[in-house]
This record gives structure tokens, sequence and C-alpha cells, in this order.
């Protein structure tokens, strides 16, 4: 059962390497942004996944680890991953696609509510590759009147 990496594939081998990140983050439309850093390492598995695993703080300065698997799936033509964090019990399930430009990866997934206890909302990950060695991770969240709400923003830079 050997499968041969496609262009799809491919495209998600410019994230594998060691970087560094710095992002804002607000938890709440009333919430004050607050700044965290840290350090993901990806590394490929067979040319046909990455697997990121970040390392840093959150903003109230506990520690934090998180995973994130991405891949391509040629039967439903979709970007498919996973995300987890050590600061939750949700298995978070990514669907994706690239734009026409191939630089922009939206991965839409359904967790938690932030704002209501028990409640699920339907979220947006995007990431942006500005150059090869700078990317931006940004997270969204769609509120219940419909309206797409940027909640957080991350630059990583390719350690040299």
């Amino acid at each position: 059962m050997k499968t041969e990496a496609q262009k799809e594939h491919q495209w998600l081998q410019q994230l594998v390497g060691e970087w560094s990140y710095e992002g804002e983050a607000s938890m709440g439309p009333d919430k004050p942004l607050e700044q965290f850093k840290g350090t993901e390492s990806v590394r490929t598995i067979g040319g046909l996944w990455t697997v990121g695993e970040g390392l840093g703080a959150m903003p109230d300065g506990s520690p934090a680890t998180m995973i994130m698997t991405l891949g391509y799936d040629p039967q439903k033509q979709r970007y498919v991953g996973t995300w987890i964090g050590s600061m939750m019990t949700h298995l978070w399930l990514y669907d994706g696609e690239l734009d026409a430009a191939g630089t922009v990866l939206t991965l839409n997934s359904e967790g938690p509510a932030m704002a209501a206890e028990g409640k699920m909302a339907k979220y947006r990950d995007v990431i942006e590759i500005k150059s090869a060695d700078h990317r931006v991770l940004s997270s969204h969240i769609q509120g219940e009147d419909g309206t797409w709400r940027q909640f957080m923003t991350a630059h990583y830079r390719r350690k040299p």
C-alpha cells in the first residue's frame, strides 16, 4: 500500500523545520489581547503527513504543549488533520482547502464555544505562507449571528 506524495502533500513539506513563534490572543470579545511565544518542531511522516509539536507558554504564563497533524486525503480532495493541546481535553479535527494562489490553507473545525459552557462553535485556523521562513497562523470563531471573529494571530519564523 505505497502512496506517492501528490502536490498537496508536497505543499505541506514547507512547514517542516524548527520555528519560533510570537503571537497575541483575546479569549473573548471583551477581553484584552494577551501575548504568548514559543517554539515548534515540525517533521514529516513519509512525505505525506506533517507533525508539529509546539512548546510555549499560555498568556497567563503556564506551560503549553500543542501537537498539530496535517495531511491531504486524495479521496476527499481535502486537507485533513488534528490539533491537541495540554490546556484542554478536546480533540480538534481539521478539514480544509488551499486557496487558488497556493499560499493560504484554511482549516475548519468544531470545538467548545468560548462564551457558552457546554455549547459547540465553528472555528477556522488559517495558515498563510508569507515566505519560506515566515508563516502566520490565525484562529477565528463563528458567532451565533454567523459572523467570524479573529481571536488569535501567531507569526512563525524559521530558526537559522
